[in-house]
């Protein structure tokens, strides 16, 4: 299944036999279809595999998949505040940046921080990369590597540590892309090589985080929102010579709170009104 869902997006052109890609648009515009015909396809043969269609209940279905309605302000706030956690450094430099940027003095002073950010917000609609980044990526990926694969590894009786630390690898193969990307853009190829090799190994720690949200609270709306925020966030910031050390020391207190509270904030009695009863795709009540 994650085979078929990465060579799809790599073979766009073939299957569809079209003529190659003109530009960077194109070229995502052909894979986005790719990807919702992957996931739909995706989705059908883990129904059928699991042999739910017998199930009369179709919110039961859904929750195979993870797709549910209960609790579902503690599966986007909880997992979004954690993951916020390992970006304090982010948000140190950034709030760093704009009070300095403020203090300044604009050449513009009539133009508020409001008209700045609806401008950002009407350029970004229309914007392919952001419909990736937000849109496309974090849910057809979440629902081929955590909706679909996680259920069928549980019930063919593999573990779950073994699920958390396994499956990612494929996952970060579907972001081999991005070294395309790069070229198109002119970038020189080793220099290329060498950042999406740094962005591989980050999509392999936080394919690991996404399958431990997943089966901790059952619910893919977490996984979905974690993701949409790392890729709004990028790679966290470490250290800033601007902020003169605060970034490094909010990076290090936010990554301590947040590995102290992974546990805690990730309880399956949080996201679960029962826990003793579950069927072999549910991860959540094997963490009891």
């Amino acid at each position: 299944m994650a085979v078929s869902y990465v060579a799809v997006l790599y073979a766009p052109t073939a299957l569809l036999r079209l003529p190659p890609p003109t530009s960077l648009r194109v070229f995502l515009h052909r894979r986005f279809l790719c990807a919702a015909f992957s996931s739909s396809a995706s989705l059908l043969a883990t129904a059928s595999l699991l042999r739910v269609w017998s199930i009369g209940d179709s919110s039961v279905v859904l929750a195979v998949f993870g797709i549910r309605r209960d609790h579902l302000l503690q599966a986007v706030a909880i997992p979004l505040l954690l993951t916020s956690l390992v970006y304090a450094g982010s948000f140190v430099a950034r709030l760093w940046l704009l009070a300095n940027s403020c203090g300044g003095g604009y050449e513009e002073p009539e133009i508020g921080w409001a008209q700045r950010l609806a401008h950002r917000i009407r350029a970004s609609v229309g914007d392919v990369m952001v419909w990736r980044n937000c849109v496309v990526a974090p849910i057809t990926e979440e629902l081929v590597f955590r909706a679909c694969m996680v259920p069928l590894l549980l019930c063919g009786g593999f573990k779950i540590y073994n699920i958390i630390f396994l499956s990612p690898v494929f996952f970060s193969l579907a972001h081999l892309n991005h070294l395309f990307e790069l070229h198109q853009q002119g970038r020189n190829f080793t220099r290329s090589l060498l950042i999406v090799g740094v962005q591989l190994g980050y999509t392999v720690i936080f394919g690991w985080y996404a399958v431990f949200l997943f089966t901790r609270t059952g619910n893919i709306v977490s996984p979905i929102v974690a993701h949409i925020f790392c890729n709004i966030m990028g790679l966290p910031v470490f250290s800033s010579p601007q902020t003169r050390g605060v970034a490094s020391v909010a990076f290090l207190a936010g990554s301590l709170s947040f590995f102290w509270l992974l546990f805690p904030a990730t309880s399956p009695k949080l996201y679960n009104s029962r826990i003793d009863q579950c069927s072999c795709w549910h991860g959540y009540c094997r963490w009891s």
